[in-house]
């Protein structure tokens, strides 16, 4: 997400499994729910986790970014509250307009994968949508630093403990990524040779970025509504040299 985040620090959790079962509504297992409202607002939201390291295995090795879109008969709301509450607790996001738009923003260190969004704009309201978001992932394959010969394909796996929603695998290179593929969440997906980049004459880092999504559509805002919980977790790899690359 780019703009300016209002930063706040919470407690990081430790990490759960998503499949797990639990007895409170902002534990990891505890599933999502659409919760209610007016039906009036047009919300669309993300709370979206970085890694601060490559291959990052604990949730205080994340920060979570939020980003909410808010209009009412097709004017942009800017005024009311807009909250995400978590295990380590509630941020009131902040409403900002700069190059990247105009939305509803805010940011906390740690990822603690079930997020409820609430909404207020005078007698308008979307309120206790719950995103049961995916459980972190982390590379087995390639490791971090490993060399890599793009001419020949490339199995990638990952942990994980529960299949999300949707994955995507991203290539981010020093000069550039090449692209980007929707992959099932399956563990392991088998990439193809040349989708990573390779320089013809030197060595050259890429980064694989693996991003995975689960959903909830809610069900007390207008038509087209999306909320989103987003992780994504990547590793650094070396990229021989191929004389045949471009």
């Amino acid at each position: 997400m780019t703009g300016v985040f209002m930063k706040t620090t919470f407690i990081a959790c430790s990490c759960f499994v998503i499949a797990c079962s639990s007895n409170h509504p902002l534990d990891p297992g505890a599933g999502s729910d659409p919760g209610g409202g007016t039906q009036t607002l047009l919300v669309t939201g993300d709370a979206h986790a970085t890694p601060r390291i490559t291959n990052a295995t604990s949730d205080a090795d994340f920060d979570t970014d939020f980003s909410v879109d808010v209009s009412l008969a097709g004017a942009t709301v800017s005024t009311g509250t807009v909250t995400v509450t978590s295990s380590s607790g509630s941020i009131s996001l902040v409403f900002q307009t700069d190059q990247a738009g105009s939305s509803w923003r805010g940011t906390a260190s740690g990822y603690d994968e079930v997020y409820q969004l609430d909404v207020t704009s005078g007698p308008d309201t979307v309120t206790g949508v719950r995103v049961d978001g995916p459980d972190i992932h982390s590379f087995t394959a390639p490791l971090p630093g490993a060399n890599i010969d793009t001419t020949m394909p490339l199995t990638v796996t990952w942990d994980r403990a529960a299949e999300a929603h949707s994955a995507t695998l991203r290539t981010d290179g020093d000069n550039g990524g090449s692209g980007e593929l929707a992959i099932p969440d399956s563990g392991s997906y088998d990439m193809a040779a040349n989708f990573l980049r390779a320089d013809p004459q030197a060595v050259r880092t890429d980064m694989l970025r693996l991003v995975r999504e689960n959903e909830v559509t809610p069900a007390g805002a207008a038509a087209g509504s999306l909320v989103t919980v987003t992780i994504e977790n990547d590793v650094e790899v070396v990229a021989l040299a191929n004389p045949l690359s471009h």
